[in-house]
């Protein structure tokens, strides 16, 4: 079960402690951990990933980052993938990616695990679409469906041989049972 520490703290008091394992978020004024990653999970993360980097990284496209910490607004979170549009991604002088995003993700990834709340992971992409995120993808590897959402439009139920949005400018065709047949690996 996600714990959630006792003490309140501002988001910037939040991003001086140290990282903790699994990752903690700032909600609402409180420090929530993520549950572990468990098998299912841990591979469609990467091969998600994996397919979108492959696609879009050569051509300064887009980047997935998996499990990477989004501060904005009033929350820190992180997504299991955010993806950043390769001109959103806040590299430094040198061209190196930086340690801190301070900017929502164009695309942000959950993907449900046993021990997590779906309303908790939902208000997660809720908060990335109110804060400038263009889509979202709610993944449930026990129904074996994928909500989609955009910002200020009714969430859309993906299943079986659906196709599912990504964001315009990447060109990746990706179904429901591609996806999830990625968890079968013999």
């Amino acid at each position: 079960m996600v714990d959630t520490l006792a003490q309140r703290l501002t988001l910037q008091a939040f991003l001086q402690q140290p990282e903790t394992t699994p990752a903690s978020e700032y909600i609402d004024g409180e420090v929530v951990q993520k549950p572990m990653p468990k098998g299912r999970h841990s591979r469609l993360q990467g091969k998600l990933c994996a397919v979108i980097n492959q696609i879009t990284e050569d051509q300064k496209v887009a980047y997935a980052f998996p499990e990477l910490r989004c501060s904005f607004g009033t929350r820190s979170i992180v997504p299991d993938i955010a993806v950043f549009r390769w001109d959103r991604i806040p590299f430094t002088a040198t061209g190196s990616v930086p340690d801190n995003f301070d900017l929502a993700p164009d695309w942000t990834i959950e993907i449900l695990s046993p021990d997590q709340r779906a309303n908790k992971v939902l208000g997660n992409i809720l908060y990335c679409l109110e804060h400038g995120s263009r889509l979202g993808w709610f993944i449930d590897p026990d129904d074996l469906s994928i909500l989609f959402l955009e910002p200020q439009q009714q969430p859309i139920l993906f299943q079986g041989d659906q196709e599912v949005p990504v964001l315009p400018e990447l060109d990746i065709k990706l179904s429901v049972d591609q996806i999830f047949h990625w968890l079968k690996m013999i």
